[in-house]
């Protein structure tokens, strides 16, 4: 990796690549730090206790505060400043996602896809739209689920006419500011290294990661009464899971089962060509961190519905929330736990099935003279291809079940919460070795290109 970097520094392109991509980085931290007109600040501290008495408030709050930690950690802390870029990626995440259901739902969509090129440029022109539709639909919600807290002023004391005003004023700012981040990521994915969708959402959740590991360490290595071997204890426990989470993330995110193909011979003209071993590489976390994120919102959506009315403190929302999982003194709130689990691997199973065609990978494979050796072409590949792909699902679906698992066990049995966990891990490794990969391609292509204009 320090090697590629080197090469890629010593590049001119890549260098101007990566200190503009570093630039709207910069440009999208100081965004989440601008607050949307007409806030009351003291409101709305009253409102977001984070930080230091994160912990402490979830425990007490339960449903209340957990919800707000989760779309916390997306936003990079901007939903708890209700910056300009409160919403953050997050709706064009979920257009995305949408539109990718909508192009197997509608034949007419599919086709659009696979129009080559302009297909595909129609279709992020679809998805943008959506996006300012998602945004503007998010903002109002927030908006008016926060309007009686007194956040956005009294309107007793202000007027009907103003006060509507500030509220409009308040809903364009946060849907302008989600359209400003999905053209920043847009600029980077075209001329800065990478997906510049997955990097803003990445340096967003790594703002919020020193504060937890603070919180960590303040919790059970600096705390007083506690003799010197047990610090060392603590923190070698605290770094050794973070470690371990990390690399079981990196195997996850990169093994791969490769199935062999066989080509067959042809000829052509005088020559025959093919006969050719390749193999169809199948990574065994197909769906990404897709069915955590997925599971985690469909849990969270009804307790933050029920904070935004004001009737968190409800017992049932406790079965819902992460906060009150895997308690010892609570075992009865982990049935949200298994409920969870549940999920993750329906959600695997889905949005491989809809991503991953085995019928329409066999057909290309026989069309081009391919096929699976001791398999016969046709129907017998589909299967075979269907089992092999159900197989490693599991596998994959059970790796992201105990990604996201550790980081909830160790909050129920220490008490102490935290706002990142196994989605933002898989998240924040899988993208970085993403983009590695990229500037990797970009340094060999570039080399190739060096050494073709040389001969």
């Amino acid at each position: 990796m320090l090697e590629t970097m080197k090469k890629a520094f010593k590049i001119k392109e890549i260098r101007k690549r990566l200190f503009f991509t570093l630039l709207m980085l910069v440009v999208v931290r100081l965004g989440c730090q601008i607050p949307i007109p007409f806030i009351d600040g003291e409101q709305l501290q009253g409102l977001f206790q984070f930080g230091a008495n994160a912990a402490k408030d979830a425990a007490q709050s339960g449903a209340a505060s957990d919800p707000l930690n989760f779309f916390s950690m997306f936003t990079g802390g901007s939903l708890e400043k209700m910056s300009i870029f409160a919403l953050n990626i997050t709706p064009y995440i979920t257009s995305s996602i949408i539109m990718q259901l909508l192009t197997i739902a509608i034949p007419k969509l599919d086709e659009i896809q696979k129009d080559g090129e302009e297909g595909r440029k129609k279709i992020a022109e679809i998805t943008r739209y959506l996006t300012v539709g998602l945004a503007l639909i998010e903002s109002s919600a927030m908006v008016f689920g926060f309007k009686n807290t007194g956040l956005f002023g009294n309107p007793d004391t202000m007027g009907t006419a103003q006060y509507w005003t500030v509220l409009i004023t308040c809903i364009l700012a946060m849907t302008a500011g989600s359209a400003v981040l999905m053209w920043i990521g847009e600029r980077i994915t075209e001329n800065g290294v990478g997906n510049g969708i997955s990097i803003v959402l990445t340096i967003n959740i790594i703002s919020g990661i020193p504060s937890d590991v603070k919180q960590l360490f303040e919790n059970f290595v600096t705390a007083e009464g506690l003799s010197i071997g047990s610090r060392f204890l603590y923190a070698a426990i605290i770094v050794a899971v973070l470690v371990g989470i990390v690399v079981l993330v990196v195997i996850l995110q990169g093994a791969i089962r490769k199935i062999g193909v066989q080509m067959s011979q042809k000829v052509q003209g005088r020559r025959q060509v093919g006969a050719q071993q390749s193999n169809i590489p199948l990574r065994v976390n197909t769906a990404g961190v897709i069915p955590v994120i997925f599971a985690s919102s469909l849990l969270q959506f009804p307790v933050v519905i029920a904070s935004f009315m004001g009737k968190g403190q409800k017992e049932w929302t406790y079965y819902l929330s992460q906060s009150h999982w895997l308690d010892p003194a609570n075992l009865k709130y982990s049935i949200g736990f298994l409920v969870y689990i549940l999920l993750i691997v329906f959600f695997a199973y889905f949005y491989t099935s809809i991503t991953f065609n085995p019928r329409e990978v066999a057909k290309n494979l026989n069309d081009r003279g391919g096929f699976i050796p001791g398999i016969r072409s046709g129907k017998p590949t589909v299967q075979y291809l269907t089992k092999i792909l159900n197989y490693i699902i599991f596998i994959g679906a059970v790796g992201l079940c105990i990604v996201a698992t550790i980081p909830i066990l160790a909050s129920g049995l220490s008490g102490v919460q935290l706002g990142f966990g196994g989605t933002s891990i898989i998240i924040i490794v899988g993208v970085i070795l993403e983009t590695l990969e990229t500037i990797k391609s970009m340094v060999s292509e570039r080399n190739f290109s060096t050494v073709k204009g040389i001969f």
